[in-house]
């Protein structure tokens, strides 16, 4: 169990600072970092900061039982949703319902979102089985991985080609 010790105070992090001390490197590079950990709401809200450094993002799945928003502070990023594509730019946020296949993809080399997950589900434990992985993961482990944290895979990335990129 992480240490809990500002909960009752509520934490007070800068970008660089992650909750527990730990920062999770993705593969890709990206930092992933917890601002609020569900640990500290009850399980209702888990929120990171997220800080792209390639081009890309997750294959397409589902969460059962979490809604997902997410605010865009730096770059472009292509999210689809229900088989709709959105463009989201720096300033702009987008939210996910929960049960509905989404994925996005960041458009540029660099980029940066806060997002949040409610309830908080097992999605801290997930960055870090993510950066425990010495690169992308084979498409049997990553639908694993998965639905070892509540979630479904369901279909590829978002593809970067010219025709997928408004």
């Amino acid at each position: 169990m992480r240490d809990q010790d500002q909960s009752s105070r509520g934490p007070h992090l800068t970008w660089a600072e992650s909750r527990f001390g730990e920062t999770t490197i993705i593969p890709g590079g990206a930092p992933v970092r917890i601002k609020v950990s569900g640990l500290d709401t009850g399980a209702g809200l888990s929120v990171f900061a997220y800080e792209g450094k390639a081009p890309g993002g997750p294959p397409l799945h589902v969460h059962e039982a979490q809604d997902e928003i997410y605010i865009v502070l730096k770059g472009r990023y292509l999210f689809e949703l229900g088989g709709e594509r959105r463009l989201v730019e720096a300033g702009g946020s987008i939210f996910l319902p929960r049960g509905v296949p989404h994925s996005f993809a960041q458009l540029g080399d660099e980029g940066e979102m806060v997002f949040m997950f409610t309830p908080a589900g097992r999605m801290e434990d997930y960055f870090r089985a993510l950066a425990a992985l010495e690169g992308p993961p084979a498409p049997e482990a990553a639908a694993a991985l998965f639905a070892d944290h509540g979630m479904r895979l369901v279909g590829p990335p978002i593809s970067l080609d010219a025709q997928a990129v408004p």
